[in-house]
């Protein structure tokens, strides 16, 4: 099946509220707890791109306390919900913050993160290779990856499916963009390529759901 992108920004109002509202324990517990088997405790900052509504940001603080982790986001709908999350978590405040701007120049306060972060950011990108680059300006020599998104499946009647057995009971809304990322998301193949254009060979991209891969390693 041919990918078909769709918008990069998720700055709608009531999108944004949709996501925020949304139930993804499993997802992000289960994003947290990748970081954990392939970086173990980070012995540096923390930069989370393409944030959303902040919750792994704050997953990650809480887990690691004493470690700095930002959030970047092109969304300012989505960063206000973000922000008050971390309202309702002061004392996490003075370790996480919550950026506004858009890949590969978005601003950022260090250029030495130890570890770089982003979940269902990539399937969003018209130029992955964004995602890569900013990787790259932001982080330490050896910084751990950890990226995890949806892939592309063979057919829509698949990309159906699973809507239907992972999106049942859920709003209107984030059943079309489940739908939608599905249709944009890549392929495991097209990540590793990807990777070798960006000069990047030594990330490993392996699938760990019928619906998710991972992309992990270290930085040169």
């Amino acid at each position: 099946m041919k990918r078909v992108p769709e918008p990069e920004l998720m700055d709608a109002a009531d999108q944004a509220a949709a996501y925020a509202a949304a139930d993804f324990e499993e997802p992000n517990s289960r994003f947290v707890a990748f970081f954990a088997d392939a970086v173990g405790a980070p012995a540096g900052p923390v930069l989370d791109l393409g944030c959303g509504p902040g919750d792994i940001v704050l997953r990650l603080a809480r887990r690691y306390p004493g470690v700095e982790v930002h959030g970047l986001d092109g969304a300012e709908a989505m960063l206000a919900h973000a922000r008050q999350a971390l309202g309702r978590e002061p004392e996490l405040a003075s370790r996480v913050r919550f950026l506004q701007g858009t890949l590969p120049d978005g601003p950022l306060p260090r250029s030495d993160y130890a570890a770089v972060t982003s979940n269902s950011l990539l399937h969003h990108l018209h130029r992955p290779a964004d995602l890569w680059a900013t990787m790259r300006r932001a982080a330490a020599p050896g910084a751990a990856v950890l990226v995890m998104d949806l892939f592309r499946p063979g057919s829509r009647e698949d990309a159906e499916a699973i809507v239907a057995t992972y999106g049942a009971g859920e709003p209107d809304v984030l059943r079309r963009d489940f739908f939608n990322s599905l249709l944009a998301a890549f392929t495991p193949d097209e990540v590793r390529r990807q990777l070798r254009e960006a000069g990047l060979p030594g990330l490993q991209v392996e699938t760990v759901s019928d619906r998710h891969l991972l992309v992990h390693g270290r930085l040169p």
